[in-house]
């Protein structure tokens, strides 16, 4: 009971922080495997943008990564606020 009723609730926000940034973390290492290969938006911007110097392309997909990782910031923010008791 001591680690449901105490030790988990006290732990919560650093686990959801912990998370969030995992996440953040996943989303700029799929970035980078697209670079050399792996698929998703790293893959785009290299491919259609740097490659055939295409700037719009680039900037789009850079723009995206970044709205990207802040939606992530923020839920997670928020539900720290909402788990966080102090």
């Amino acid at each position: 009971q001591i680690i449901t009723k105490v030790l988990l609730p006290e732990a919560m926000p650093t686990i959801v922080n912990s998370v969030t940034i995992t996440l953040v973390t996943l989303v700029s290492y799929s970035a980078m495997a697209g670079t050399v290969g792996g698929g998703g938006l790293g893959d785009v911007a290299i491919r259609y943008g740097f490659h055939r110097y295409d700037i719009t392309i680039m900037a789009v997909t850079v723009v995206m990564l970044i709205v990207l990782v802040q939606i992530i910031q923020s839920i997670g923010d928020a539900v720290v606020r909402r788990v966080d008791h102090r």
